[in-house]
């Protein structure tokens, strides 16, 4: 294969292709990074219409927590949110709700709520009304403190969510990123974990080395991910709260595209052989030891477990050119999955295991597709010249990708339907590289 190619390039972003680089030395520390700015581009014309109204008893906290459930609402592309200014009246309890106002504005529903007191803890109580009915949808308390309002907030956008739409909401998990900073000859490169709105962003690893492909434990505690530390490419695991971090292959060659199995005891992992052909094997954490599942003189990269843990989809060119294929753990021969379209890869499967999205090149371009596993039908979703790096929401709504806008990396997300998207920008460098955490 020739460099310019775009499967060599599909491997130079997932941390498989040996890099000149600058040598120094890696270092886990934890500080606070600026918080990502999230833009609605795409959402639903028939959008909910709802309002959050300011909650009862906020006193001086710096947390407004009315705000972040109404953002994260908004945000979702499936709410569409009523101004403060424009808000008729101030209720803080179901009782007090004066629907025939709110049935003029044509709201849908109305969220009212509190804080209050409880010894030297807090706890958010709010409720949800149906203007049109009058009914109170939903009635609920969350016990918290003044450093988790924040995230009292999004757990009861979360409870909203699923109460209207049926689905879990996924506002309270986390994304961790790779952020790329600073000219040639000084970049940095920095892993992040933010919340899923982007604030609260903590910088977890420091360096002067690539930083690539990040992927979260199914408990949600730790991260695997590749780091190029003293030129060689390497996978570790991180305890995230403690940054406590654990070298698990660093043999010579390419280590790389690490993929946790659904119970957290193996990773999935691209390594390279004598002759520098990739191949996929499995490792058990607890032993370290490794099994090999391909051996193809193709290049096999990118896995990820299926929903049971039972097989292993990865990206092979071993047809001509790159698509998906999945192998059993159990042995025997890879089957060729995706079939519409001349370029598949990067394949990361729903939680469900019915779908899974991948990258797919279309019109000149590669964008975000999303492939349902019994049709093997395949919808493109995104519409960049350059979207890569998928992640699908735990709660599988939405696809979190990178993508370039104006010669910089951004992250951005779509809706498995299409319907809604919205762009993620940070405040400086280049971002790369999203995985959603599970729902925590």
């Amino acid at each position: 294969m020739h460099n310019s190619s775009p499967y060599r390039l599909c491997l130079n972003r997932t941390g498989l292709a040996v890099c000149l680089l600058l040598a120094n030395l890696a270092a886990p520390i934890s500080h606070a990074e600026s918080p990502l700015t999230i833009q609605i581009t795409r959402g639903l014309s028939s959008a909910i219409a709802l309002s959050v109204v300011p909650f009862a008893g906020q006193g001086p906290s710096p947390v407004d927590v009315a705000a972040v459930i109404d953002a994260d609402l908004a945000r979702s592309g499936r709410f569409s949110t009523l101004p403060r200014t424009d808000q008729p009246q101030s209720p803080s309890t179901a009782a007090t709700v004066d629907v025939a106002q709110w049935r003029l504005l044509k709201m849908d529903y109305v969220v009212v709520g509190r804080l209050v007191t409880k010894g030297e803890a807090l706890e958010l109580q709010f409720d949800v009304v149906n203007s049109q009915t009058g009914a109170r949808l939903l009635g609920y308390s969350l016990p918290t403190n003044a450093s988790s309002l924040r995230l009292a907030g999004h757990r009861a956008a979360d409870l909203i969510y699923e109460k209207i739409l049926g689905v879990p909401g996924a506002f309270s998990t986390r994304i961790a990123y790779v952020s790329l900073e600073g000219a040639f000859t000084a970049r940095h490169w920095k892993l992040v974990v933010a919340d899923s709105d982007g604030e609260n962003a903590k910088v977890i690893l420091d360096s002067v080395e690539p930083i690539m492909s990040p992927a979260w434990s199914p408990d949600g505690a730790r991260l695997a991910y590749v780091s190029f530390e003293g030129r060689n490419s390497a996978v570790y695991v991180q305890t995230v709260a403690s940054g406590q971090r654990d070298r698990v292959s660093g043999r010579a060659g390419i280590n790389g595209a690490p993929a946790w199995s659904p119970d957290g005891s193996k990773l999935a992992l691209t390594l390279s052989q004598a002759d520098g052909n990739l191949d996929i094997f499995v490792m058990d954490l607890a032993s370290r030891s490794l099994a090999r599942m391909t051996d193809d003189p193709a290049i096999d990269t990118e896995p990820c477990f299926s929903a049971d843990g039972q097989a292993v989809y990865f990206t092979s060119d071993r047809s001509g050119r790159p698509q998906i294929y999945r192998m059993s753990l159990a042995g025997g021969k890879a089957q060729r999955v995706t079939f519409e379209g001349t370029y598949n890869a990067r394949a990361r499967l729903s939680v469900d295991g019915k779908s899974m999205a991948v990258v797919t090149q279309e019109g000149g371009g590669y964008r975000i597709g999303w492939v349902d596993l019994a049709s093997g039908q395949l919808r493109v979703l995104s519409q960049g010249t350059l979207d890569v790096s998928p992640s699908i929401a735990p709660n599988g709504q939405n696809v979190m990708f990178s993508a370039r806008e104006a010669g910089h990396g951004v992250l951005a997300t779509v809706s498995t339907d299409g319907s809604v998207a919205t762009r993620i920008n940070a405040r400086a460098g280049d971002v790369r590289e999203p995985a959603w955490s599970p729902l925590l």
